[in-house]
Order: C-alpha cells, then sequence, then structure tokens
C-alpha cells in the first residue's frame, strides 16, 4: 500500500533507539526524509549510519528533548535543516518510579516537563506551518499509563494524562486545517532496554499481556507510520494502545 508520505519531511524527537529509531526507519521506508535526535553524541551517529545503510535520507541532531527548551531547539534545528515539518513524532523518555508517598514535588515538574510541556513545545514550534501549509501530522508517543494508570510510576501516569488532554484539544482546534493530531500508547516492547531487564522480571511482563508476547518495536514502527498516512486522514484525536491487550479498560 502506497501511504502517499513519499517526499515529506518528519521530526522524530528521542530516536537513537528503541520505539523512536523504529519510528523513524518506518518512516524512512515510506520514502520520508526524516531528523533524528538523541543525547549521545555515539548512539545518534549509529542510529544514523543504520538508517543510512536502509537507505534513509536522515539528519542527525544532537538534542535533549527531556525539557521545553531543548524540544524547543530540537524541533526548530529539524525544521531549517528539512527546510520545514510536515511530520512530528513526539517522543521522549520515562520517568523514574514512585508512588504518592515517595514522589516530589520536584519529580513531578520534572516530569512534566519531560512527558507533557516538552510535546506542547514542539507542537508550538511546528504545528503553525503545518496549519498555513493545510497538511500535517503529530503523533505523540506515550504509554498505556495514560489509559490505565500505574500506581508505581505516579508522576509518569499524571504527566502523560497531561499530554494526552493536551492533544485531544489540539487536534479538535486544528482539523480544519488539515493537520491530524493522534497519541500512540505502547506497551511492552522488546526494546533494547527492556530485554536487559533479569529474566524473572521479562518472563512477568510476558505473562502479564494477553497475546503473550512483546511487542515488536517494528510493527509499532508501522502502526506511526499508518497514522502520519494520507489514507489516516479522517483519524484525529484518538489515543491509540498498542500493547497486546494489556490494557483493560473500556475507554
Amino acid at each position: 500500500m502506497d501511504l502517499g508520505i513519499a517526499g515529506r519531511r518528519a521530526a522524530v524527537a528521542c530516536s537513537s533507539a528503541g520505539l523512536g529509531f523504529e519510528a523513524a526507519l518506518a518512516l524512512a521506508n515510506e520514502g520520508v526524509r526524516v531528523a533524528i535526535s538523541g543525547r549521545d553524541p555515539g548512539r545518534l551517529a549509529a542510529a544514523s549510519d543504520r538508517l543510512r545503510s536502509a537507505g534513509a535520507d536522515v539528519i542527525p541532531i544532537r538534542a535533549d528533548v527531556s525539557d521545553p527548551k531543548g524540544a524547543t531547539a530540537f524541533a526548530s534545528s529539524a525544521a531549517a535543516e528539512l527546510g520545514g515539518i510536515d511530520i512530528l513524532i513526539a517522543n521522549a523518555g520515562g520517568p523514574p518510579p514512585g508512588t504518592f508517598s515517595t514522589t516530589t514535588l520536584d519529580d513531578y515538574q520534572a516530569a512534566l516537563n519531560l512527558n507533557l510541556l516538552s510535546t506542547i513545545a514542539m507542537c508550538r514550534a511546528v504545528v503553525p506551518d503545518m496549519q498555513r501549509a493545510g497538511w500535517g501530522r503529530v503523533v505523540a508517543i506515550t504509554s498505556i499509563g495514560a489509559r490505565q494508570p500505574i500506581g508505581s510510576l505516579m508522576a509518569s501516569t499524571t504527566a502523560r494524562a497531561g499530554v494526552t488532554g493536551f492533544l485531544k484539544v489540539l487536534a479538535t482546534e486544528v482539523a480544519p486545517d488539515g493537520v491530524t493530531v493522534n497519541s500512540l500508547q505502547p506497551g511492552v516492547h522488546a526494546t533494547e532496554r527492556l530485554l536487559s531487564l533479569p529474566a524473572p522480571a521479562l518472563d512477568e511482563l510476558v505473562a502479564d499481556t494477553p497475546t503473550g508476547t512483546l511487542g515488536d518495536p517494528a510493527n509499532f514502527g508501522a502502526v506511526v507510520t499508518f497514522l502520519c498516512s494520507h489514507q489516516a486522514r479522517f483519524l484525529t484525536g484518538a489515543g491509540i494502545p498498542v500493547d497486546g491487550g494489556s490494557s483493560r479498560a473500556l475507554m
């Protein structure tokens, strides 16, 4: 299927590894020019080499998107290097674990910077140009914690709920301009980070997933890419779980 996005320009945040990298690779395989980001120069260079070896047109940008300033800098640099942004994949790491009793106000602020304000900052940097162009795609990679709160990830759950609300309102506002805004809520996927867990912990995660497997990161990248396609132009304002059925919520 031709997704109709060849030649488009994408900024993929936090994409030197994991689900962000797979999103960048899947987009590149559809002929999208991609700007990727990472904090570690070595990992960023390695990711860029992997993408180029797969035939990608890629621009690596060293950036830390864990706060609004760094997120704005990445989005602005990507737009300058690519000559504009048609697709934004908002992505970042996750805050450390914590419960109500162990999570401090500073912990919440860091989580809000990482998982809420950084996405808002990237959207503010690129969405107005998408509106003027009459076409754009925003896909935020969040967590199933936005749908089914995770008690041991108090700060993360709070920030993810906030960004989900922001994206829903943004989607409604920019829909008449040909811009779609969606989020994906991943469960456990077989990323390098997850596979480094001790076997008992990994087995427990697999057992708690109805499919009985970890998600394939490449398949996740394909879902991201579909949301950016011409065919998905009527799909906006959605928060979509990609979790093997792990979330039990009805909505």
